[in-house]
């Protein structure tokens, strides 16, 4: 007979007491450290070589074309491959981005060009391609339907302590910690760490597929999928345009030079502080998940986003930009975790890997695109103008996806 103190099946405590979901927490937390920390000190070192916004844009371009080539084919390797055997191979890429980025700024004189930065950049990736399809695959067999939503709160509370983490170690070890060499070999040590959490994690793989298919027509069924799933074509869309049209943090170097008149600790508190929010966000959803009213809430919340993006923007002062980045945070949380939920709800599990690659197509994929976006027009207008239309046309999109989708505004997660 239960006692009373018996944990329900999706409590925190029983989630965290599962080793296959530790395990997948511990292979989120590292790769975005990883990530993150290789983010600032490229995003420092190119713009210390070049003094150019739009040089900025470029890291974000470099990264994003194969991330577009590779998506739509990682979706399908997911599908029918090993998904830890795909999770290890992908990160252990992020790691020899790492190295080879160490190397580079150690023998490579800046004054003749950063253009070796943006080819290790462009490996780099098509290595993410493969990350979230593996984490949102091996998530659905860690855990059970009913601990999603909790479960997908966690794991955006992970996630974001990484983007918080991970920005400020880089900083840090920029400013204080000997150099971007030594920011990149921390970083290809949380990689190779993530690599042995995979290594060493319990999880059940549905059997390898004998005949899978033609791979362009697998990838066209996961893409059929989502164009005609009206509540998560809606979803997706929404997060894009507003990652895509505000990406503000992508010119904080910049931003930090020419406005704010600071050096690379404070570039990581920036880079930082919009991970801060939504930690806070995920925090509170993982005992309060959302299940009423979730399309309204996902909504206003974009639209929140995209006024601190325009106060972000006209600020001069460096803690009211932090601190606007840190709210933007918190409403970029509350969307993410919707998001996170509805995709799990939905996706049936022998199409998670190409669902999730499209995802990372529409949302992933859009922060790099939008760095270039946000590097391009900010050589055309200048810094603020740049940053405060981003905002303005997110609002527009909000407006715009409210009125054309209204199952998505009337949405209840339970409907799922």
């Amino acid at each position: 007979m239960p006692t009373a103190t018996t944990e329900p099946v999706d409590s925190i405590r029983s989630l965290l007491a599962n080793p296959g979901y530790r395990a997948l927490l511990v292979y989120r937390i590292c790769t975005i450290l990883s990530y993150q920390i290789v983010a600032v000190a490229v995003g420092w070192q190119v713009y210390e070589a070049t003094r150019n916004p739009f040089s900025l844009g470029l890291i974000g371009l470099a990264e994003v074309l194969p991330y577009f080539c590779v998506a739509p084919f990682a979706g399908h390797l997911v599908d029918t491959l090993p998904r830890r055997r795909l999770g290890m191979a992908a990160v252990s890429g992020l790691a020899l981005t790492a190295v080879a980025l160490a190397a580079i700024t150690l023998s490579w004189p800046l004054a003749k060009g950063v253009w070796p930065i943006y080819a290790v950049i462009v490996f780099g990736g098509a290595a993410r391609a493969f990350l979230g399809p593996v984490y949102n695959a091996l998530f659905a067999r860690v855990l059970k339907r009913t601990q999603f939503a909790r479960g997908a709160s966690l794991g955006s509370v992970v996630f974001q302590t990484g983007l918080v983490l991970g920005p400020a170690a880089g900083g840090a070890l920029v400013a204080w910690g000997g150099g971007v060499h030594v920011a990149y070999a921390v970083a290809a040590v949380f990689a190779v760490a993530a690599v042995v959490a995979l290594a060493r994690m319990p999880v059940t793989e549905p059997p390898i597929r004998q005949q899978a298919g033609p791979i362009l027509a697998s990838i066209a069924q996961g893409m059929r999928f989502v164009w005609g799933h009206q509540v998560l074509l809606g979803a997706l869309a929404l997060d894009m345009f507003a990652v895509l049209l505000g990406g503000a943090v992508t010119l904080a170097p910049a931003f930090i030079r020419e406005i704010l008149d600071a050096g690379p600790e404070a570039l990581g508190i920036l880079r930082a502080a919009p991970a801060g929010g939504s930690v806070m966000a995920a925090l509170w959803l993982s005992r309060r998940p959302i299940n009423r009213h979730a399309g309204r809430i996902l909504l206003v919340s974009v639209a929140g986003f995209g006024l601190c993006m325009i106060g972000f923007g006209l600020s001069t002062v460096f803690w009211l930009s932090a601190t606007l980045l840190l709210v933007s945070g918190v409403f970029d949380g509350v969307s993410a975790v919707l998001r996170s939920t509805i995709l799990q709800l939905a996706t049936p599990d022998d199409m998670r890997g190409r669902v999730s690659s499209i995802n990372g197509l529409f949302i992933s994929s859009s922060n790099e695109l939008g760095a270039f976006y946000a590097g391009s027009m900010a050589r055309l207008l200048g810094l603020v103008p740049a940053v405060v239309l981003g905002g303005c046309m997110t609002l527009v999109v909000v407006v715009t996806t409210a009125r054309r989708a209204p199952t998505l505004r009337r949405l209840d997660l339970r409907d799922l």
